[in-house]
């Protein structure tokens, strides 16, 4: 399959979804409500339809967990221990660090889809339960560690676990996953009205996603700290798969569940870590910029390494 052919209505529906925004269409108070309805409601369905119905046969679900695994932690502890070179400023420093490693589900989903179908949303669950825990973890207790804010929930290390705690036991699409896995593992057959009733839910979630990421570009930010937004991006688009890729050779994974671990390490950051910068004290303006030239950017890189393999 042509790799940009895929791509590129994923970035076409993201650009839609920026241009209705300035518009003001369908109003200023849709946009966040539609995000909350996507991330709490439609992605959690299409998740718990495919992993209910999931078959992986001797797709290597380990090895890709390992190799996705060990490639975050390789980036999270280059940027620790160079943290004075990349950032001195605590609060722009957990940006960078954000940045260079949370992942944009809805492109991951909507990538995973578009280049290999069911089987790539399935072997998705194996990219959401590693990245999703692993990477909140590590945010989360740097945003604690060199965030700014003092907030008291998180000021101390037992708030910053239980915080960490309460965001992955909530976290909608980990339980859409454990949902899935469940009634796979227990091979429980849901009635057919509430298995189309997820599909159609299930369905809207790629498209209202990927608009909502449109929606929440900022051009304005752009202007923050470039040298940051370089930094943060060449880690996430370029060098986290690239890292990523060469584990999955040594791992011996390849086919599919290859394509599936550079997706989701060449997606670029999610939209939620501009909230979680708010919350913790991190320099969330610098974050909105990170976050657009990301989105950008991702558009000529995502091609160029999925490329290598697809």
């Amino acid at each position: 399959m042509n790799v940009l052919a895929a791509i590129a209505p994923i970035f076409a529906l993201i650009i839609t979804g920026f241009v209705l925004k300035r518009m003001s269409f369908p109003s200023e108070g849709f946009w966040p409500q539609a995000e909350r309805l996507t991330y709490y409601v439609l992605f959690p369905a299409l998740l718990l339809d495919k992993l209910a119905n999931i078959h992986p046969g001797n797709q290597p679900v380990w090895s890709m967990s390992l190799a996705m695994g060990l490639g975050v932690c390789i980036i999270a502890g280059g940027l620790l221990a160079l943290r004075s070179k990349v950032q001195p400023d605590g609060p722009a420093f957990t940006s960078v660090f954000q940045g260079a490693m949370r992942p944009n589900t809805y492109v991951g989903l909507s990538a995973a889809s578009a280049l290999f179908g069911d089987t790539g949303v399935s072997l998705s669950a194996v990219a959401l339960m590693t990245l999703i825990p692993l990477v909140n973890v590590l945010c989360v207790t740097t945003l604690i560690r060199f965030g700014g804010n003092g907030h008291p929930r998180t000021a101390t290390k037992a708030g910053g676990i239980l915080f960490t705690l309460r965001q992955l036991a909530t976290n909608p699409l980990i339980l859409g996953c454990v949902a899935g896995f469940t009634l796979n593992g227990l091979q429980i057959q849901l009635p057919s009205f509430i298995g189309e009733a997820l599909r159609i839910l299930g369905s809207a979630s790629l498209p209202m996603g990927l608009l909502s990421v449109g929606a929440g570009l900022s051009f304005a930010a752009l202007v923050q700290g470039s040298r940051d937004v370089i930094t943060s991006s060449a880690c996430k688009l370029l060098i986290l798969p690239a890292v990523t890729g060469i584990l999955c050779v040594l791992f011996g994974v390849s086919g599919p569940a290859l394509g599936i671990c550079l997706i989701y390490t060449a997606i670029p950051v999610s939209v939620s870590s501009y909230i979680l910068a708010r919350v913790l004290g991190g320099d969330h303006e610098r974050m909105a910029a990170i976050i657009t030239a990301q989105t950008l950017l991702s558009a000529l890189t995502m091609p160029l390494v999925l490329m290598l393999v697809v």
